[in-house]
């Protein structure tokens, strides 16, 4: 007779706890297990960590982790610093890149804990890291195209208030040449050559600041909250709205005196202002009145299913009499790309972009509409904790028509534009010398610096830009101040002034004069 076999052991039986653990670890493969002793030396080596770092167990153990950091984070202190976060508080997280073993980089999500005996007294660290590159790319992507859609927003603004801008520029325009052709006349008396005069320069200031409004309004930038009050913001959205609405549009405002600073992203305030104004405006294409209120509110009503929140907020109404929406197409108007406009007239981002605003401002937007009556907008944004420092401007009486006698070195690629500034600086009692261009600048002051005490460069040239320039100057002669002047540059509008004096085209005789008496050799 055959003995009777005896039952095979299960899995669990034949294992003591430590090696089903290593069995567990071992058959991990999304995840780097390994364990390190107390000076950072590898010292176990699970089946992911050699899947996605390249390194067998034999090749690693006993090697320091810090081989798996860029060469950037090893001599910034990285791995020591990860180390001794975990042996004092327990625990390092991070997230950053790592580098394989054929020096190929990944961004890796790393947690180390730090490993306890019977005593409580530490014995090493055991570290996890998971390959995350696929989710960090994902997220870059959607930030690329949550930025291109922001940027088609305002283009689409931009281009639907091309027409009213042209027409108010064909409006300065016409005051400009017309004052100038009078004053060619002979015999003009003293004081109707000064009001054309005044006519011209006041004029060339309304339409400087209609330019700067248009392109702090299509300016690239990120989002960057501040504390600033909405009055201050209408004021000087004041031309480019009454452009927008033209001349059949009464606008009206009703801002609370007390009504509170508010947190959020000045520029995209801006922008979604005139989002809704434009809406307004073509929704009254026959006229009609756009009012524009602000108060302080303790909460915010129920939404779109969410509850009410209460707390600290200021509330800014746009309400126009326009045609209104329909009640089926209501709830849709936040949409990207959903749009009721004819071909051709919108891409239906404009009501996105306020949305997005409001939402990532920390608040909320209400909408309520009835069709032939009008729509109101109401923005919910939370209220500043400090209250801004209001900028004050100098004063023009306190400003000297003369400037002390000095030689400035004058850098400008455009014959028209350096011609006019060199007999504008001549014209103030300096001693000009005009180089076109930035190279050129630099051999004149290779050939005498001590003969210069200024440069007063344009920013966009040919080859070296004025930025460029002073960058080098600084470098070489870095007593030598530097003044810039530009109409627009996307390199000063995404990353500032880089520390230079900056001024604005098309500049005025005081701003001129304010900029050329700021530097001076004791700065």
């Amino acid at each position: 007779m055959n003995a009777p076999i005896a039952p095979r052991p299960s899995l669990d039986e034949a294992l003591n706890g430590d090696q089903r653990f290593q069995l567990l670890v071992d058959a991990i493969r999304d995840y780097a297990i390994y364990l390190l002793d107390l000076q950072g030396n590898v010292s176990s080596w699970n089946t992911g960590a050699q899947r996605f770092k390249g390194y067998a167990a034999e090749e690693i153990i006993g090697q320091h982790f810090s081989r798996f950091y860029t060469p950037q984070d090893r001599e910034r202190g990285e791995p020591q610093r990860a180390l001794s976060t975990a042996l004092q508080h327990g625990r390092f997280e991070s997230e950053a890149w790592r580098v394989r073993k054929d020096g190929s980089p990944f961004w890796a999500n790393v947690v180390i804990d730090i490993i306890r005996n019977e005593k409580g007294e530490p014995i090493g660290f055991a570290k996890i890291t998971r390959d995350i590159t696929e989710r960090r790319r994902a997220q870059e992507e959607i930030e690329r195209a949550r930025d291109a859609l922001a940027q088609s927003q305002k283009m689409e603004a931009i281009g639907r208030l091309t027409g009213g801008v042209a027409h108010d520029f064909n409006n300065l325009l016409t005051v400009i040449r017309s004052s100038a052709e009078l004053l060619r006349r002979p015999g003009i008396p003293d004081t109707r050559r000064a009001h054309y005069v005044n006519a011209i320069a006041e004029t060339a200031e309304r339409a400087a600041g209609l330019t700067r409004q248009l392109l702090a309004f299509a300016r690239r930038q990120s989002l960057r909250p501040e504390a600033f009050f909405v009055s201050q913001r209408l004021e000087g959205l004041a031309q480019i709205i009454d452009t927008t609405l033209g001349g059949r549009i009464v606008k009206r405002q009703a801002l609370a005196a007390d009504t509170s600073a508010v947190q959020a992203d000045p520029a995209q305030f801006d922008t979604a202002l005139l989002n809704i104004v434009i809406n307004a405006r073509d929704a009254m294409a026959n006229g009609g009145q756009l009012s524009i209120s602000s108060r302080n509110v303790d909460h915010v009503p129920p939404l779109r299913h969410h509850a009410r929140v209460d707390g600290a907020f200021v509330a800014v109404s746009i309400e126009d009499t326009g045609s209104g929406i329909p009640p089926d197409t209501l709830g849709r108007i936040f949409e990207p790309f959903f749009t009721t406009k004819p071909t051709g007239k919108g891409t239906g981002l404009g009501l996105s972009q306020v949305y997005g605003f409001v939402k990532q401002s920390g608040g909320e937007i209400a909408v309520t509409s009835t069709v032939g009556v009008g729509t109101c907008f109401t923005l919910y944004l939370p209220r500043a904790a400090n209250v801004p420092v209001p900028l004050t401007a100098a004063c023009v009486q306190d400003i000297d028509n003369t400037l002390a006698p000095r030689k400035v070195l004058l850098v400008e690629d455009n014959e028209t534009v350096g011609r006019f500034a060199h007999g504008l600086l001549a014209e103030l009692g300096l001693s000009v010398t005009w180089a076109t261009g930035a190279q050129a600048a630099l051999a004149v002051l290779e050939a005498g610096r001590d003969r210069y005490d200024m440069v007063f460069s344009d920013v966009v040239m040919p080859g070296m830009s004025g930025i460029e320039l002073g960058h080098e100057i600084r470098r070489r002669w870095p007593d030598l101040p530097v003044v810039l002047t530009s109409g627009y540059s996307h390199v000063l509008a995404e990353e500032g002034t880089h520390g230079f004096e900056l001024l604005h085209k098309p500049y005025s005789l005081e701003g001129l004069l304010k900029a050329l008496k700021l530097p001076s050799r004791s700065q």
